[in-house]
């Protein structure tokens, strides 16, 4: 099977549980997304009925024609939806791969969950898919997301300048991190032995 195949699967433990994203999504999707916090450092901003649409839709057919394998992350204490990632940039034949697009709802940020979900998906990657390297990318400004890659144990490699257009006319730098498959023992036990859920 390809990855694509094998990457459309539910992930889950007792945290959190992600799943590959449908249509009958939407509504759970706009309850939490239309905060313009999550947006600040993408590459395309929702703020209006309109935004969201068009964000929704691109997701959905990014999505639907295997260009990303999008996942929403779902709160295991009480079912809710509290963000999406996505596996993307597939290049299975060189074993590679990305993991981002990752945003949280504003009640699900600063309790574990970023960290438990990026936890199955990287596992997924190495253990089931058989990847070899994972990329994450992040906008040279955004010193949260680039704090929490390093927590979850991935390394900083160097920065790509005016890598690509923001809203508003500014150019990205983009900062890449990655995973490797020798790193992902070590960085799976640091993982599973840092703090749980934060309740709340």
């Amino acid at each position: 099977m390809s990855w694509l195949e094998l990457a459309a699967t539910t992930l889950d433990n007792e945290y959190v549980l992600l799943r590959p994203i449908v249509a009958e999504d939407r509504a759970a999707v706009r309850s939490i997304a239309m905060d313009p916090d999550i947006w600040r450092f993408f590459v395309s901003r929702v703020e209006t009925d309109a935004d969201f649409e068009a964000f929704f839709d691109a997701t959905l057919a990014d999505h639907t024609d295997g260009t990303r394998v999008v996942y929403l992350v779902f709160d295991k204490r009480d079912g809710r939806v509290a963000g999406s990632m996505s596996y993307g940039n597939l290049a299975e034949r060189d074993g590679r791969m990305e993991i981002g697009w990752s945003w949280l709802g504003r009640d699900f940020r600063g309790k574990g969950m970023n960290r438990w979900a990026k936890y199955l998906l990287l596992q997924h990657a190495f253990e089931r898919l058989g990847a070899e390297r994972v990329e994450f990318k992040t906008d040279r400004l955004n010193e949260q997301a680039r704090s929490a890659l390093r927590n979850i144990g991935a390394r900083e490699e160097g920065t790509l300048r005016s890598f690509n257009p923001m809203p508003g006319g500014r150019r990205r730098d983009a900062v890449f991190f990655s995973v490797l498959r020798a790193e992902w023992p070590r960085i799976k036990e640091q993982l599973e032995r840092q703090p749980k859920i934060t309740p709340g």
